[in-house]
């Protein structure tokens, strides 16, 4: 995240940015004479959903996880990335956006701790063959954490903290061994993270997967459309001709 806007979330959570001009708001990070860029920063905290306004346009405040029981919605802090080398920092200047879940996606039970859930979006395929009920993890998707503090269970999915960089991985305890020991479940071979019981309290595991919502195909409607287009274009056509451009 750019430092200007870094500052200007950190005004955000002890002043109303709709009482301030752009230039007040510069004056107070050290940019007085750049409104305009200024107001470029908010517009690109604001397009992030890390800032919202009112609807009243009264106040212009920092996003926080909140449910929305007009739309039936709630909005989950978006952390980063797994496996992309940079550490879980749970703080506002961290947020890189919201995902926004409905009700039913959530669930009563996870609507209830609903302040406990984070979202990251997996990198790599290191967990592309997890099962998460009935879900694999792959790269792009957007897999929702719970926070936890207690060692979880054996066969949980969970995210560690190892040399500074956020991990998905399946968790074990061998007690007969005295190890800890994280699996990834990929196509592809990863080998296996093990962690002494004396060392655990280093490679701290921070949260619990809960779900995953899959990354849609961007581009899906758009190669139909096209696809579309096309046949209109020709008229008539053979079944080979149709399955080639169909596939295109």
């Amino acid at each position: 995240m750019h430092l200007i806007q870094k500052q200007i979330l950190k005004i955000a959570q002890e002043r109303n940015l709709r009482e301030l001009s752009l230039r007040a708001i510069g004056e107070l990070i050290g940019e007085p004479n750049s409104p305009q860029k200024i107001k470029h920063h908010m517009e690109s905290l604001m397009a992030k959903g890390l800032l919202v306004a009112s609807e009243d346009g009264q106040s212009i405040t920092p996003m926080s996880t909140t449910i929305d029981p007009k739309y039936r919605l709630a909005s989950i802090p978006i952390y980063g990335a797994a496996n992309c080398g940079q550490a879980l920092v749970f703080a506002q200047d961290h947020i890189e956006g919201y995902l926004k879940l409905s009700f039913g996606i959530l669930g009563p039970k996870n609507l209830k701790k609903v302040g406990d859930l984070f979202v990251l979006k997996a990198a790599g395929t290191s967990m592309n063959r997890a099962d998460i009920k009935g879900k694999s993890i792959d790269d792009g998707d957007f897999v929702i954490i719970e926070k936890t503090s207690v060692q979880p269970e054996d066969g949980a999915y969970v995210v560690s903290i190892i040399d500074g960089s956020a991990n998905i991985k399946k968790f074990f305890h061998n007690k007969d061994e005295g190890q800890i020991i994280l699996l990834s479940e990929s196509t592809q071979n990863h080998p296996p993270i093990y962690i002494h019981e004396s060392d655990y309290s280093d490679y701290v595991v921070c949260g619990r997967v809960i779900d995953v919502m899959k990354k849609p195909d961007e581009l899906c409607f758009v190669r139909n459309k096209a696809a579309e287009d096309i046949f209109r274009q020709l008229g008539p056509i053979s079944r080979g001709e149709y399955d080639y451009y169909e596939n295109l």
